[in-house]
């Protein structure tokens, strides 16, 4: 990472190099002149009385006399070779009555120049210094003087301090293919529009937090060798009307002088938000104003330049549309969550700060974190390391992996939280339920460890499963099998103790979730029939596609149709589930002992179950 700093300043003072050293000298030389003054000064001062005797014995030829201080010439040197005595003036009736009395008088010494300077000038410059800082401070100005409202945010990387390399990025690969254009073309502009062509002016990165957006920004200006000037978009709306258009036209204004170099405006959904009708006084407020000057920004800046806009979103779906139509940002980088061998590359490029036990098969944590970003398992590498050094080990082993995932998803084990035998019990029992119809159902996610240990706020137990492979459809028999494994604990329950508990809530809500997508925009049911029913689905990225729903666009009557499908859904999930825990009945009490008994059960350690039925079928 580089080191943030205002290229504004650098530049001037590279113009002005010898001000700085000429102030510095003078200073120098003011100081050595009032310190020679004053200890010349201090070398002829005498007492009033040494003065008066001088007088008395007619050794002084001549006085100057002033509003504080007498200076007298002597006739004769005295004992210490001075011709010339300076001293505080006195009354003079006063001076008289002490020297009667053999009193050794003086006048009162006036304030010297050193001391006027430290009363009056120095706390007065403090002042003046303390309340222009805190001003600008206040007013958020990066620029001296008080009309640096419309100066760019922006931080500026050297080029030389950006230290993030292509290497540094693993898992996106597609995305680092369609950046190393943009890298070619700052090296070299004239040579890669030789035929004609010429270079994106806008491309957006769009991604789930996370993956690695703002890095690969960061990795393009490292590779290209170019300055990076990195902004939020926040950062250009204020409080005050045309600030945030002034900073847009101050950013590219910065950015033109400095060609070829990369603007990077992070969170731009922030900035370019799509328009509204206009307000109640009929202007369009300050928002709309900075996209308006953005978009005119990019209608007007020339590729060929050198200058290449980078942004970053999450939430592609509410940018304008003018923002993104050809000609501003002509190119849409999708950078997703990695896949298993994407997410491999990243924990090798994590795993070069810790020190790595030799038998650590990073493919194999790779398989027990589906759907985790980048920033997700640098943190796990993060954790894992911690964990090796709370229990005092040399390296990181596979076990440290594993219990930071296990914090990860399923939060801090709370051992501290004690379970009476009854809640154990049932904690045990619907647990290995999860892992009996896991088991027992074809195509479903093999189990990797089943625990009673209580996790984060409310978890008494988990089940966790390792994906075998990466999937990116589904079936109706797998989305059914998963159905049944999410309700095989409330299913354990029903069996063993013929009563419901409230462990199975999440569960129940998980369940719901999927067959409510099932059947409103999957077509998966023969009642409802092939239809999406719902809105379109205005989704952030990340989100899952049943909170896009909330629209509804049918009668009561095939709402009572949906709900009616969900339901038997479920419960034939629960009946299938049931039927599968009837079967391995001994399987499920000896695998529920067993885990009362040790707490935490690998796969291996889990009893065996004979295949439920591929069919799953209504009651009839």
């Amino acid at each position: 990472m580089g080191i943030e700093r205002s290229r504004d300043s650098t530049a001037k003072r590279r113009r002005n190099p010898g001000a700085f050293w000429r102030l510095v000298i003078f200073a120098a030389l003011l100081s050595g002149w009032l310190w020679f003054t004053g200890r010349a000064e201090a070398a002829r001062m005498v007492p009033y009385s040494t003065f008066q005797a001088h007088l008395d014995s007619g050794n002084v030829a001549r006085v100057i006399v002033g509003p504080g201080q007498l200076r007298a010439t002597l006739r004769v040197a005295d004992s210490l070779g001075r011709t010339a005595v300076v001293a505080h003036r006195v009354d003079p009736a006063l001076g008289g009555e002490l020297q009667r009395h053999g009193v050794v008088y003086e006048g009162l010494r006036p304030r010297s120049v050193w001391d006027n300077l430290i009363l009056w000038v120095l706390p007065g410059v403090l002042l003046i210094w303390l309340w222009s800082s805190g001003a600008r401070r206040a007013l958020g100005q990066q620029a001296a003087g008080v009309l640096g409202f419309g100066r760019s945010r922006a931080r500026v990387f050297e080029e030389k301090e950006i230290k993030v390399s292509f290497d540094d990025v693993a898992g996106v690969d597609e995305a680092k293919a369609e950046l190393r254009e943009v890298v070619e073309f700052l090296r070299d502009p004239v040579r890669f529009g030789r035929l004609g062509a010429r270079m994106p002016k806008g491309v957006l990165l769009v991604g789930a937090p996370g993956t690695g957006k703002t890095l690969l920004a960061r990795a393009v200006a490292g590779e290209a060798g170019v300055p990076f000037f990195s902004i939020n978009g926040s950062e250009f709306v204020e409080l005050f009307v045309g600030v945030g258009a002034a900073r847009v036209r101050d950013l590219f204004e910065r950015a033109r002088s400095n060609a070829p170099c990369i603007i990077f405006i992070d969170e731009l959904d922030a900035l370019g938000r799509a328009r509204a009708g206009a307000t109640m006084s009929g202007a369009n407020d300050e928002k709309e104003q900075t996209l308006n000057q953005l978009l005119a920004e990019l209608d007007g800046f020339d590729p060929s330049k050198g200058v290449v806009l980078l942004s970053a979103t999450n939430r592609p779906e509410i940018l304008d549309s003018a923002l993104l139509r050809a000609g501003r940002f002509d190119r849409q980088i999708v950078v997703d969550r990695p896949d298993r061998t994407g997410r491999t590359q990243i924990l090798r490029v994590h795993a070069r700060r810790v020190v790595m036990a030799a038998e650590v098969d990073l493919d194999k944590v790779a398989a027990l974190t589906p759907g985790f970003s980048g920033a997700d398992l640098a943190n796990l590498v993060n954790e894992a390391a911690l964990v090796a050094t709370r229990r005092a080990s040399a390296s990181v082993a596979l076990a440290d992996f594993t219990a930071a995932i296990e914090r990860i998803v399923t939060g801090l084990a709370r051992k501290s939280r004690v379970l009476s035998e009854r809640e154990r019990r049932i904690t045990a029992v619907h647990e290995m339920g999860h892992a009996i119809v896991s088991l027992a159902t074809p195509g479903a996610d093999p189990v990797h460890k089943v625990s009673i240990i209580p996790h984060g706020a409310g978890t008494l137990g988990f089940t966790m499963q390792q994906p075998a492979e990466e999937r990116y459809l589904a079936t109706r028999s797998e989305l059914e099998g998963k159905l049944a494994v999410l309700l095989g604990g409330r299913a354990a329950e029903l069996v063993v103790f013929g009563e419901l508990s409230t462990g199975a809530a999440d569960d129940l809500t998980r369940a719901t979730d999927i067959a409510r997508d099932m059947v409103m925009r999957q077509g998966m049911d023969e009642t409802v029939g092939p239809v999406v029913y719902g809105g379109p689905a205005q989704l952030f990225l990340g989100s899952s596609n049943v909170d896009a729903l909330a629209a509804r666009a049918h009668s009561d009557a095939t709402a009572r149709e949906i709900e009616c499908a969900v339901r038997d859904l479920v419960q034939d999930a629960l009946n299938a589930a049931v039927a599968t825990l009837s079967l391995n009945r001994a399987a499920l009490d000896e695998g529920a002992q067993r885990l009362q008994e040790r707490e935490t059960l690998t796969r291996d350690e889990l009893p065996r179950v004979t295949p439920a039925s591929t069919t799953q079928g209504r009651p009839g």
